[in-house]
């Protein structure tokens, strides 16, 4: 039987983030009261997603797109991501908390300013990393075009060297999982990868996006960023040393609402279940920080490593955008 890690990755995307969407902004001793168990969260009856799976539909459609026309590079990729982020913007569906940088950087670019000139320099909101797992899961990428792509769907609203760096991290992990990388080999594999990248700047595909900064140079511009993920990797791995599932992961590495940290939490709830992917959304998701988008990116993990056999089937029957979730998913699937 096939795994199906693309379709698995989709769906746990979606289904973490509408499991942690009545959790998101809530304090642990809030969720508590209504469900005291963390290993008992429904999902719930409506399985409504936010902002988080919309805009990783986005992605995924410009994906798509730019690949019909071609091999992927950054000015193939940058239209219809464009087109996809203003689309959404546009949306009366974008009514899911929304996070302001996405809103405005997607009104700058839907007045046609240069992408560089419209995403927001200072700002390393989780709304890049969230979205990008589309990226680590296209066949026959080069690991330079898998980067660089991750990197630029950031740049266009999250344009903070850390935005950039932690989107790049988030899609290598789920390239690793589905190429079936155990996950205990996980953090040893990215922490070399960070420090690998750590002084690489993609002006291929990222341009002039630096000169917006303040730093002295490109590269100690994307340094900046690689050395937050290398630090929250330290977090990561002082947390999977003294392992504590009753404890809210959000204490050991970050409440998820800026970039790196919402990548970290998210990998920790996986790497603290990693043979319980329903165990792990909902670990995600009960917790004190930026529940969806910490859950959506578990659910992520978890499926790129069980593949699409990982959710209940339904959970599935009732998530919101089923149907595109699995199209995309089978277009991508390899095994």
């Amino acid at each position: 039987m096939m795994r199906k890690a693309a379709t698995g990755t989709l769906l746990g995307l979606a289904i973490g983030d509408a499991m942690g969407r009545p959790t998101e902004f809530l304090p642990v001793g809030r969720i508590a009261a209504d469900w005291p168990d963390w290993r008992e969260l429904p999902l719930p009856k409506r399985a409504l997603v936010t902002d988080d799976t919309q805009m990783t539909l986005a992605v995924a459609r410009a994906l798509r797109t730019a690949l019909e026309r071609g091999p992927l590079g950054p000015l193939r990729l940058e239209r219809p991501l464009r087109e996809e982020f203003v689309d959404w913007w546009r949306s009366p569906d974008n009514n899911r908390a929304p996070g302001m940088t996405c809103l405005r950087s997607c009104e700058r670019l839907r007045d046609g300013r240069r992408w560089q000139d419209a995403t927001d320099v200072g700002s390393k909101g989780c709304g890049a990393n969230m979205r990008v797992a589309p990226v680590g899961l296209l066949p026959g990428l080069t690991e330079e075009e898998c980067a660089g792509a991750a990197q630029l769907q950031s740049a266009l609203t999250h344009g903070h060297p850390t935005a950039l760096a932690a989107s790049d991290l988030t899609a290598y992990t789920v390239r690793l999982l589905v190429r079936g990388t155990a996950p205990a080999e996980l953090p040893a594999l990215l922490r070399a990868y960070a420090l690998g990248q750590r002084a690489g700047y993609h002006a291929y595909w990222l341009g002039d996006l630096a000169d917006r900064a303040q730093d002295p140079s490109a590269e100690s511009f994307i340094t900046r960023g690689w050395d937050d993920c290398l630090h929250v990797l330290d977090r990561l791995d002082a947390a999977l040393a003294a392992p504590d599932l009753e404890t809210d992961p959000c204490l050991a590495t970050g409440e998820g609402w800026i970039a790196e940290e919402a990548f970290a939490t998210g990998l920790l709830c996986f790497l603290l279940l990693p043979d319980d992917p329903v165990a792990a959304v909902r670990r995600a998701a009960w917790s004190s920080g930026d529940s969806d988008s910490l859950a959506c990116l578990a659910g992520a993990f978890a499926g790129a490593h069980h593949g699409a056999g990982a959710w209940p089937a339904e959970w599935v029957e009732r998530i919101e955008h089923r149907d595109e979730l699995l199209a995309l998913g089978a277009l991508w699937d390899q095994d």
